[in-house]
């Protein structure tokens, strides 16, 4: 018998996972005999097997495995916890956070006054610190630590110096003659008075710059940052 396209795919999908068959029906808890019977091409790959495959990897797409749309394997998210406070935060055991179009909200103020507009969606990620949101990233001026297209969470911060964690990563909104400038930079003491925050990059290329503090709209501490990554 010739194996039909869903169940090379499901193989395939298998092969991608495990290393060897018998991890696979450990996990899975289908019979050898009916797997061996996919294996060598003497039989179909049903879909209660395909379903018992998804049910024990989340990370399987069983999309691409009956239809052929998209990998083998959903997208699973790098996650980079950013922020080390002192003491032990509480976490999120359902891991919701909303991820916010900051463009379209025109500024990060807006976005924080508005919290039910400009939502392109939710992430969830279990076991992770309270966040009030999360936005994506543009631009090198954090690069390597963060790249165009990655996700930062945050936690809005009082536009007030007793409230900076002075060397940590912000999101900070900044008036310039009229204009709002949105960058992801560390914030630090500045030699300018105790009225000003220097913004550094992680990327050497981009010069530190000194802002007044009146300057800023609106600022959040970044907690973590999301990558998302293809897995193998």
């Amino acid at each position: 018998m010739e194996r039909n396209e869903v169940t090379k795919r499901f193989l395939e999908t298998v092969d991608s996972i495990y290393s060897q068959d018998k991890d696979f029906l450990v996990e899975s808890e289908i019979k050898k005999s009916t797997f061996s019977q996919v294996r060598s091409g003497r039989q179909q790959a049903s879909l209660d097997m395909i379903l018992a495959l998804s049910s024990v990897r989340d990370e399987v797409n069983t999309d691409y495995i009956l239809t052929g749309r998209g990998t083998p394997l959903r997208h699973q998210p790098e996650v980079t916890q950013i922020f080390h406070p002192k003491s032990i935060e509480k976490t999120e055991e359902d891991g919701l956070i909303t991820l916010y179009d900051v463009e379209a909200a025109a500024n990060l103020k807006s976005l924080f006054d508005n919290k039910d507009q400009n939502i392109l969606g939710q992430i969830n990620i279990p076991n992770i610190p309270k966040c009030d949101g999360a936005v994506y990233v543009k631009g090198d001026s954090m690069y390597p630590l963060l790249k165009s297209g990655d996700i930062v969470a945050y936690k809005e911060v009082p536009l007030e110096m007793s409230h900076i964690f002075f060397g940590e990563m912000y999101l900070v909104s900044i008036d310039l003659d009229g204009d709002e400038y949105l960058t992801v930079k560390y914030v630090q003491h500045s030699e300018k008075g105790e009225d000003w925050i220097k913004l550094v990059s992680y990327n050497q290329n981009h010069q530190p710059k000194d802002f007044p503090l009146s300057s800023v709209r609106a600022m959040a501490l970044v907690k973590l940052s999301i990558r998302m990554n293809t897995m193998k």
